[in-house]
C-alpha cells in the first residue's frame, strides 16, 4: 500500500473483540508432507506478512525448510478455537494468536511459559518491544505471549473547527481539553451544530482514560480495584460536566464507537478518542468532509500531574503463543523469533500492522505513510490495557459502565457511583 488511508484502514481492522471483522475461514491444519508449522490466527496476521516476492518470511522459510500454514478465523471464534485446541491431549497447531484481554490464570496455564526460551534463545532486542504490551502477555509473573500487533488510543481533533473557535493548538492538559470542548460546542461556518466531544458510552476505554488523567485507574495490572477512588471521581466529574454543558451529545447513552468516526468526519464533533490507526479513515477524502484537517495527539493528563508522571493511554494488543500440547515447540519459537525481529516488525508495519517495537516508528518509509508515527510511538511507550484479564472481567466492565453512565447522565452522584463500583466489583475480583 502506498497511501496513508489504506495503511490505517488495514491497521484498524480486527483488533480484538471491539475491532473485529470478517475473515476468511480455513478448513483446518495442514498435514502435507515436509516440515509444516500450523498456525491459528486472524486473516490480518497472515496478510501483513506479505506474499510472493514481498513475503517477509521468504528467506526464513527457505533456510528452515518450513511452510507456515494459517487457519484463520474472526476474533472471537479464533480465541474459542485456540483455547479448545490447547485443552486437548495434543494439537497440530504450533502457534496461536491471542488478544491480550483473554489470558486469565486458567487460560494462561494452557500455554507454554516463554521466559526460558527467551533466556536461552533470545528475541532480537526484546527491550525494544513496548513494556505495556509485554505486561499484557504476562500472567502470574510468567510471559505466555510475544506481542505482535496493537491499537493504541489517541485524542483526535478537527483542526478546522478549532480554528473557527479561535483555538490555535490542541490541548496539552485535561483542563484545556474541557475548555476547548466548551468553545467548540457551537454552530460551524458550514451551518453544522457541533459538540465539543463525542465518546461511546459502552466502552471501558473512556472512563479509564479520564481516571488515569488524574492518576487513577479502574483495575491495575496487579489487580488493585480503583486504588485512587478520588481520581476516578475526578474523571467522572469531568465527563459529567461535559454532558451537563452539552459538550457531549444528548444521545451519549446510545452513542457507539462508529458514531465517533462519523461525527468527526462530518464535522459534528471537534474531539474524540480513537486508536491512532483510524487516522487514514478519518481523513479519507471519500468519507470525510475535512480530509487532512483531522489530527491526533496524546490524550492529555491533568495539569497537576503534567511533567510528574506519564499518561498511560489504553492499548489493545495481540500476542503469539505456543500451546503446551504443541508437537514442535522449537519450530514454533523459531517462527515467533523471526516475526518479532526488527526487520519483520517494520515490514509488517509498512503492510498496515500496528508495530509493537517503538523503534519501528523511526523508519523513514513508515513515517512517510503514517504522519502520526512519532506521536503514536511516544504514547505506546507508556500505554497499557484498560484492565488485566480475569474470569469475571466482562461482568466487572459492564458493572463499571452501568454506574459510569448513571453518573454522567446525572442520575446518581459521582461519589455514590464510584462507591457502588467498588462495592459491586470487589466480589468479582480474582482471589
Amino acid at each position: 500500500m502506498s497511501d496513508t488511508s489504506a495503511y490505517a484502514v488495514t491497521r484498524r481492522r480486527f483488533m480484538g473483540t471491539a475491532l473485529g471483522g470478517a475473515a476468511v475461514l480455513a478448513a483446518g491444519p495442514s498435514f502435507s508432507a515436509g516440515k509444516v508449522l500450523n498456525i491459528l490466527s486472524h486473516k490480518v496476521h497472515q496478510t501483513v506478512l506479505g506474499t510472493g516476492d514481498a513475503d517477509l518470511l521468504k528467506d526464513w522459510k527457505a533456510s528452515n525448510g518450513v511452510e507456515p500454514t494459517f487457519t484463520t478465523f474472526d476474533s472471537n471464534p479464533l480465541q474459542d478455537r485456540l483455547f479448545r485446541e490447547a485443552s486437548l491431549g495434543e494439537t497440530e497447531y504450533g502457534v496461536g494468536y491471542m488478544v491480550d484481554n483473554r489470558p486469565t490464570r486458567e487460560i494462561a496455564a494452557l500455554f507454554e511459559p516463554l521466559d526460558e526460551m527467551l533466556k536461552t534463545d533470545a528475541i532480537e532486542d526484546f527491550a525494544d518491544i513496548a513494556p505495556g504490551l509485554v505486561q499484557g502477555m504476562t500472567v502470574d509473573g510468567k510471559l505466555i505471549g510475544i506481542p505482535v500487533r496493537h491499537a493504541t488510543q489517541g485524542l483526535f481533533y478537527n483542526e478546522a473547527l478549532l480554528e473557527e473557535a479561535g483555538i490555535t493548538a490542541p490541548p496539552t492538559t485535561l483542563e484545556q481539553l474541557v475548555e476547548q470542548a466548551r468553545k467548540t460546542t457551537f454552530t460551524s461556518k458550514a451551518g453544522t451544530p457541533v459538540v465539543g466531544m463525542i465518546l461511546a458510552s459502552d466502552l471501558a476505554v473512556f472512563p479509564v482514560m479520564f481516571a488515569r488523567a488524574f492518576g487513577g485507574d479502574f483495575i491495575t495490572p496487579d489487580f488493585k480495584l480503583m486504588p485512587e477512588p478520588a481520581a476516578f471521581e475526578k474523571g467522572l466529574d469531568v465527563l459529567r460536566t461535559l454532558f451537563e454543558a452539552g459538550n457531549l451529545p444528548r444521545s451519549y447513552a446510545t452513542t457507539k464507537n462508529d458514531d465517533q468516526v462519523t461525527w468527526l468526519q462530518q464535522g459534528r464533533a471537534a474531539f474524540t478518542v480513537l486508536p491512532f490507526a483510524r487516522n487514514g479513515q478519518l481523513n479519507n477524502p471519500e468519507q470525510s468532509k475535512y480530509p487532512g484537517r483531522i489530527k491526533a495527539v496524546e490524550f492529555p493528563i491533568s495539569a497537576a500531574l503534567k511533567g510528574k508522571m506519564p499518561m498511560a493511554s489504553v492499548v489493545e494488543a495481540w500476542g503469539m503463543v505456543i500451546p503446551k500440547n504443541a508437537k514442535d515447540k522449537e519450530l514454533a519459537w523459531k517462527y515467533i523469533k523471526e516475526v518479532s525481529s526488527k526487520r519483520v516488525t517494520t515490514g509488517m508495519a509498512l503492510n498496515g500492522n500496528g508495530p509493537v517495537r517503538v523503534s519501528a516508528y523511526s523508519d523513514a518509509a513508515l513515517k512517510a505513510k503514517n504522519p502520526l508515527a512519532a506521536t503514536e510511538a511516544a504514547v505506546l511507550s507508556n500505554a497499557r490495557g484498560a484492565f488485566p484479564p480475569f474470569p469475571q472481567a466482562a461482568r466487572a466492565q459492564a458493572t463499571m459502565l452501568e454506574e459510569v453512565q448513571l453518573a454522567v447522565l446525572g442520575r446518581k452522584p459521582v461519589k455514590e457511583a464510584v462507591a457502588a463500583i467498588a462495592e459491586r466489583v470487589k466480589h468479582m475480583m480474582p482471589a
